[in-house]
């Protein structure tokens, strides 16, 4: 089981999206997969039509309770793709997780006692934000998948993410890697996107996915409807854009698998 984390600290970079929709691309490809939803917004859980009256448990559950991972998960209307949903009580487990002793550890810990062959590959969605949430999901996770969007102050933000994912290396977690950054919200008319892609790409180099998620209409408007944009227009350009970056995701979970 390959475990990868979605994370930016920068909110509005497209985190959600690409948790929604790379999870819909990996279930087509009959990979059995579980999304954690780790923000206390929790648009992952609304995004596949997951209401709020049918959280009874949460990601809140899973980290403060002991809950087992089993026991929160519930089916989504994609098949082969699960959920664990968030509710606005897990805003306030950042200062409860406090009195823990393995505060860090909360999310890995679940994770581990996880009924083995359940899934494939497990997704989380992590807030925006370098928290104890973030930091959880960083402990946990086999890897990093990065959505940066290509606007110039989400490059400090990256700086940021990496210092923090060295430290996470080397007090907790040292298999910890990068999965790979995506580039999202390109805008081909706009000269600074192209500006921000090549300086990213000459500083990372081949971590950065090929693939570009474009800023699509049809992409923002799937989750009011409660379905991943895969479902809701399969044929629009964000569609196809996060079907490409799922084959890129696939080509390098084999490097994950050896690691893990």
């Amino acid at each position: 089981m390959i475990c990868i984390a979605i994370a930016n600290q920068k909110g509005g970079v497209g985190k959600t999206t690409t948790a929604i929709n790379v999870g819909t691309a990996l279930a087509a490809t009959g990979q059995r997969v579980l999304l954690i939803d780790l923000d206390p917004q929790g648009n992952a859980s609304t995004g596949l039509g997951i209401g709020r009256a049918d959280r009874d448990r949460s990601t809140y559950d899973l980290l403060v309770t002991d809950t087992d991972l089993e026991d929160v998960a519930v089916a989504t209307k994609v098949p082969r793709l699960d959920i664990v949903p968030a509710t606005q009580d897990l805003s306030g487990a950042e200062i409860e997780l406090i009195e823990f002793d393995a505060r860090t550890h909360r999310l890995d810990a679940a994770i581990a006692r996880h009924v083995a062959g359940r899934w494939d590959v497990i997704l989380i969605d992590c807030p925006p934000s370098l928290g104890l949430l973030t930091i959880n999901a960083m402990v946990a996770a086999h890897a990093l998948l990065v959505p940066l969007q290509c606007e110039f102050f989400a490059l400090e933000g990256l700086s940021q993410l990496l210092t923090t994912v060295e430290r996470i290396r080397s007090r907790f977690n040292p298999g910890l890697s990068i999965l790979g950054v995506a580039l999202t919200m390109y805008d081909r008319r706009n000269r600074l996107t192209d500006q921000v892609s090549d300086d990213v790409r000459a500083v990372l180099g081949k971590v950065v996915f090929d693939t570009v998620i474009p800023r699509n209409v049809r992409l923002s408007e799937a989750p009011s409807h409660g379905m991943p944009a895969l479902i809701y227009d399969h044929r629009c350009a964000g569609s196809e854009a996060y079907i490409a970056l799922a084959r890129e995701v696939i080509e390098r979970l084999p490097k994950l698998k050896k690691a893990a």
